[in-house]
């Protein structure tokens, strides 16, 4: 159970300060439920209800040009088709299934996974259904994909590992677990493999002891990063499904994990701090060596994302905040986006955009210029807490592109059990508010 996994993680003095990032949440989602739960943030913080804590002089939500509401509740399709030449920057569609909280999201081209507490991992195609497969336990927290082989992180602690029949694309077969059968064979004849995972209880130190609540694929290097509520990052080798080290990287829970090719690794954590990490290839092994703590702060760190050129560090808080750092400056802090009323679940970068989820049900759309960063808009029509973003280029407006700048299609995902598709684009509409003002 949850509840008995973060009891064991988080000793209960720190309980009211540290939080994971997924809420324990009962079928019925509401706010007031939200806010008090263990595992969500803290209401004792003064400044996390502050309505005054917006973006520049007032809410992104007010002020943004315009703030898109989704129109589907009640559709019984799965997904809700829309017109586009409605609105230039809004929703596509949602998908509503009643089969449980949307803890996970994964685009890829054309299709797009999406992962929930039901242990079903559904696929996409063209915003329709395409396929499914079924985990035999633990929801399904974090996925990723690498070419045909999809990685799933589980509540129980498990790494799934399916493959996609070259045969017939809609059909995915569970080819494994990291780690392997094999390797834990071979590691558990030793006593030198057990490591203390909690008090007078020990695993072997190349399995996760509780929830693997996130992960990050490098795949110019061959490697996934998966991070756990055990406190540890552990890293695999993809050609032979190896564990090649196990990082005692935090104090708590490691809720976020962010692999880059150069070789830095960043990490945020309940504990409240973010930490970057230079790995140094050994042999057929690797070292991650802490490089720099760019956070310390009471409130839990949430979520990590990091822009494609890999020049900015954004981190997502229990408070409501999003702070960032600049590697041009040797990872000096560059400020604080300041949009949202509750705790940010999850970040995603894309472009020159980056886009927050809340637990007050919002995605911010920020827009980056140098070190400077503006809200263009608010996504509403979530009617719970925003748990995971993916983004992906808007192929099908290329030509649009290059006049109208760059567009996004947006995958959000909510514990009201539903998925938004969004189509953003990289430049403010133009809305004149004066031409809009009665004579």
């Amino acid at each position: 159970m949850v509840g008995e996994s973060m009891k064991n993680t988080i000793p209960r003095s720190k309980f009211n300060n540290m939080v994971h990032s997924d809420p324990n949440m009962s079928s019925t989602v509401n706010e007031e439920d939200y806010s008090i739960r263990p595992s969500s943030a803290s209401a004792m913080s003064p400044t996390f209800y502050d309505p005054n804590r917006m973006s520049c002089d007032g809410s992104p939500m007010t002020m943004s040009p315009w703030n898109q509401t989704g129109s589907c509740n009640g559709s019984k399709a799965p997904w809700a088709q829309f017109d586009e030449s409605v609105a230039a920057n809004g929703l596509i569609g949602s998908l509503v299934r009643e089969e449980g909280h949307i803890y996970s999201l994964a685009a890829t081209k054309d299709l797009l996974y999406t992962g929930s507490d039901s242990k079903n991992i559904r696929v996409w195609k063209n915003l329709k259904e395409f396929t499914g497969f079924k985990a035999n336990s633990g929801l399904v927290k974090a996925i990723v994909i690498s070419g045909d082989k999809i990685f799933t992180g589980h509540q129980d602690g498990k790494i799934r590992v399916w493959k996609v029949s070259s045969k017939n694309p809609s059909v995915h077969k569970r080819s494994g677990t990291l780690p392997t059968l094999k390797d834990i064979f071979k590691s558990s004849i030793k006593p030198s493999n057990y490591v203390e995972v909690r008090r007078h209880r020990t695993a072997l130190w190349i399995k996760h002891s509780d929830a693997v609540s996130c992960m990050s694929l490098d795949s110019d290097n061959g490697l996934l990063y998966t991070a756990s509520w055990d406190r540890t990052v552990k890293v695999w080798r993809l050609s032979d499904s190896k564990c090649l080290e196990s990082i005692n990287s935090h104090e708590d829970a490691v809720n976020s994990v962010v692999a880059r090719p150069e070789g830095m690794i960043f990490t945020g954590s309940a504990d409240g701090t973010v930490k970057a990490w230079k790995r140094d290839q050994q042999g057929k092994s690797t070292k991650h060596t802490l490089v720099q703590t760019l956070l310390k702060q009471e409130c839990a760190v949430t979520a990590l994302a990091v822009n494609g050129s890999g020049s900015i560090v954004y981190c997502g808080s229990s408070d409501g905040l999003v702070n960032f750092w600049e590697r041009e400056k040797q990872l000096s802090h560059g400020g604080v986006l300041k949009g949202h009323k509750l705790a940010v679940l999850c970040l995603a970068a894309a472009g020159n955009l980056v886009f927050s989820g809340s637990a007050d049900k919002t995605i911010c759309v920020w827009k980056r210029d140098g070190a400077i960063h503006t809200c263009l808009s608010v996504l509403t029509g979530h009617t719970g807490p925003v748990k995971c973003l993916a983004v992906e280029e808007d192929r099908d407006r290329g030509r649009e592109s290059t006049s109208r700048g760059q567009r996004w299609i947006v995958y959000s995902g909510s514990l009201d059990k539903s998925v938004k598709v969004w189509s953003v684009s990289e430049i403010a509409p133009d809305i004149n508010p004066a031409a809009k003002m009665p004579l």
